[in-house]
């Protein structure tokens, strides 16, 4: 829990900073995951980076019975869920118009779950809104997959440099090697894998063919 969490924190720390220093144009900007603007995606950003607060605040289930990796099964993402969370977002981004409202808005979502976080016990359990039995440590790496992958996208879409911090992409990157190793040849360091796993960036002949001579399979997320 303490590794998951730290990566959480800082990976949400440093998106605050990067959103403090933006300007009003920034939000309109166009991102990699249309229909979405920035100011959509981060309002996305912002709702899940803030879930934890309500599920601490529902009774635990009795056992968990999904991982994180289980958690982005393709299953929860039909096209009438996709769709709900892109208009979702849409309407949310309309809340908070300005990129101090933007800004101000993440760091209390973010903050208030980690505060919520410190106040439960070792092995608490929680309820997703999909209905999945989890530990709070297995959500919580979801959340850090949320937060650094996206941060992916809003670094392209500002065309700044990525900014992922190494907590968080170690996180990240075992979670889609599934904690098996990289094939021999690819010497991919974190942010790499997670680019290319998450067709963030493509796979050159040759890595293509490394990762098919060795059978190599990572995760796959539906959304």
């Amino acid at each position: 829990m303490e590794a998951v969490r730290a990566a959480f924190r800082d990976e949400c720390a440093r998106l605050e900073e990067v959103l403090r220093g933006l300007d009003e144009a920034d939000l309109d900007r166009p991102t990699p995951c249309p229909p979405w603007a920035v100011r959509d995606l981060l309002a996305h950003v912002r709702t899940g980076a803030g879930r934890l607060v309500d599920m601490l605040a529902a009774p635990a289930p009795d056992r968990a019975e999904v991982d994180a990796a289980a958690y982005f099964g393709a299953a929860k993402f039909t096209p009438e869920v996709d769709n709900a969370r892109i208009d979702s977002a849409r309407r949310e981004a309309r809340e908070l118009p300005g990129v101090r409202e933007v800004a101000e808005g993440f760091a209390r979502a973010w903050r208030s779950a980690d505060a919520a976080i410190a106040a439960q016990p070792p092995g608490r359990l929680v309820r997703t809104r999909h209905g999945d039995p989890m530990t709070l440590t297995e959500f919580l790496r979801t959340r850090v997959v949320e937060v650094g992958v996206h941060g992916l996208d809003l670094a392209d879409a500002l065309d700044r440099r990525p900014w992922l911090t190494p907590t968080a992409a170690e996180v990240v990157a075992e979670l889609l090697a599934g904690g098996r190793p990289m094939p021999n040849g690819l010497g991919w360091d974190p942010l790499t894998l997670v680019r290319k796993a998450t067709g963030r960036a493509a796979l050159t002949d040759r890595e293509r063919t490394l990762v098919d001579r060795a059978g190599f399979r990572w995760l796959s997320f539906g959304g």
